[in-house]
């Protein structure tokens, strides 16, 4: 008889019988992300893609190394909220709240802090202290997604019609274009 794939959340449940140590462990979280990228950060998933044995459960986590300025730019978890914990350093976080309001809360969180950020909400963390800053963000789901803002907007691929940007940020199509072009050589 043939066994059917049970699949949860897009991925294969592991028949219990197989399951192992290694589906349930991820090393090295403690390693520094190298953050000599423009941006001067580097996120560390543990996510079920990283760690199979998250499937099902409604949990992971994140390492977010930040050079001094280092940033993780605006973006947004669709499919979990987030509670980020400073580790190391001094942040500069903030979300902002759903329309019509759009209320920005922000904070400067050092060492030990916590913020919590509702499901989908569009956040950010800026380094603003002298030395190196280190978070470890903890979601409501094995695979929360991500959704940088100028990478939807600037790096679709295929780029969003130049009409679309040019009249919802009220901006030159030749910025428009710039940043099109600007975006694709940087990160594709």
């Amino acid at each position: 008889m043939k066994k059917l794939k049970m699949f949860v959340n897009g991925k294969v449940c592991k028949d219990p019988k197989l399951a192992t140590a290694k589906h349930f462990f991820f090393p090295g979280l403690d390693e520094p992300g190298n953050t000599s990228n423009p941006l001067g950060s580097k996120v560390t998933p543990v996510f079920v893609m990283q760690l199979s044995g998250l499937n099902t459960l409604g949990v992971s986590i994140a390492r977010i190394d930040f050079a001094p300025r280092g940033q993780n730019p605006p973006h947004t978890h669709p499919r979990a909220s987030e509670i980020l914990t400073v580790l190391e350093g001094t942040l500069y976080v903030g979300f902002v709240t759903s329309n019509p309001d759009n209320s920005l809360i922000n904070r400067t969180l050092n060492k030990g802090d916590i913020l919590a950020i509702p499901q989908g909400f569009i956040h950010y963390q800026q380094n603003v202290g002298s030395g190196n800053a280190v978070a470890v963000a903890a979601f409501d789901s094995q695979d929360p997604g991500v959704i940088t803002i100028t990478n939807a907007g600037f790096g679709a691929n295929p780029p969003i019609s130049d009409a679309v940007p040019t009249k919802a940020f009220q901006i030159d199509k030749k910025l428009v274009d710039k940043l099109q072009s600007s975006f694709w050589m940087d990160n594709n």
